[in-house]
């Protein structure tokens, strides 16, 4: 049952991507942002970590997770550090990712050539 949670709340996310590729004139970058802002208005109401536990992977891997993610980390960390928990918060979180963003982008300059 997870796997077809997981299946459906995913394919709604990227269905709903495409519709904005489709119906609008918004690039990609637009596109990204407004899903990272809406996961972090989500999680700001307290309503994506019940997504998460209702379709695992299908609300984790989109990149509403991240908008989630700076959140979830801001509160967390201000919760227990005051406003100066508001900054470290967004990087204790998501600091894995970007530096894994970083270090296989770096990799992939080295092993293909860019055109353009």
């Amino acid at each position: 049952m997870l796997f077809l949670a997981a299946f459906f709340v995913g394919g709604i996310i990227c269905a709903i991507g495409q519709l904005l590729f489709d119906l609008t004139h918004l690039t990609p970058a637009h596109v990204m942002v407004i899903f990272v802002v809406a996961g972090a208005v989500l999680e700001g109401l307290g309503w994506y970590d019940p997504l998460i536990r209702f379709a695992g992977a299908g609300a984790t891997v989109p990149i509403t997770s991240f908008g989630s993610s700076l959140v979830h980390g801001a509160i967390e960390e201000t919760r227990h550090y005051g406003w100066l928990g508001l900054v470290t918060g967004i990087f204790e979180v998501t600091s894995a990712g970007i530096s894994a963003a970083i270090l296989f982008g770096f990799l992939s300059t080295l092993v293909f050539r860019a055109r353009g």
